[in-house]
């Protein structure tokens, strides 16, 4: 995979195609809204989904943090569905995350769905994370500079000649990134909507997952995407 550089408050910050944000200088590794044991809490509720959710996010995530080595791991809020999802993550999955986080600091950033420690996981919880010029929070702020956010779930809809095709999304305009969901069972916002476009009022650009590399596409003022095909992203190997 390629990751795709961006430049935040001074910083050069990489956006990986897996979902995940590298910042090589600080070796900080930041990932959003992965909503561990969603599947569990909608089966409390009566609403069966298959239970793997979890194993499935883990299987994504593991790698990426054999890759990296982050010295530090943010998790920008909504980590767990909610605030009992610690307390129902299956022994081998918890096994599995502790083990990873060993060599590394873990800041678990509260959400909305999550607003307390997850209990039995190595790390620290806090509000929202500030570290040299950035501020890692999980709800986006209406004017803030350095930020590195998520909770919104971005997706875009890259027009091609095949039609549209709608995948999650960074987005960044040099002064934030809003992150997309990591989560094996979360949905998206589109860029377009209000709470989106809102956060970028000059325009930005949305960084498309792909399977091997971003493909970027310039957003105009208000969120609008610009009617021309996507182009892969700036890579560096």
């Amino acid at each position: 995979m390629s990751a795709a550089p961006v430049h935040v408050a001074g910083e050069r910050l990489m956006l990986d195609p897996a979902g995940v944000l590298h910042w090589p200088a600080r070796r900080l590794l930041c990932v959003a809204d992965l909503h561990f044991e969603k599947g569990s809490a909608f089966a409390a509720r009566g609403r069966l989904l298959p239970p793997y959710d979890t194993r499935e996010t883990l299987a994504r995530l593991i790698p990426l943090l054999r890759r990296y080595r982050p010295r530090r791991v943010v998790f920008l809020g909504d980590s767990f569905h909610d605030a009992h999802g610690a307390t129902r993550l299956p022994p081998a999955e918890r096994a599995v995350l502790a083990h990873a986080l060993a060599d590394c600091e873990a800041v678990w950033i509260a959400g909305n769905h999550d607003p307390a420690a997850p209990a039995g996981l190595p790390g620290q919880a806090v509000e929202d994370w500030e570290e040299g010029p950035l501020t890692f929070r999980h709800v986006p702020a209406a004017r803030a500079t350095g930020e590195i956010a998520g909770h919104l779930h971005p997706k875009a809809t890259a027009p091609t000649r095949a039609g549209g095709i709608s995948r999650p999304c960074f987005v960044s305009d040099g002064r934030r990134v809003l992150m997309p969901a990591f989560g094996a069972f979360t949905g998206g916002l589109d860029v377009t909507d209000a709470a989106i476009a809102s956060l970028f009022p000059r325009g930005g650009r949305a960084f498309l997952l792909g399977s091997e590399r971003l493909y970027a596409f310039p957003l105009a003022g208000h969120g609008a995407p610009r009617r021309h095909a996507p182009e892969p992203a700036l890579r560096t190997s």
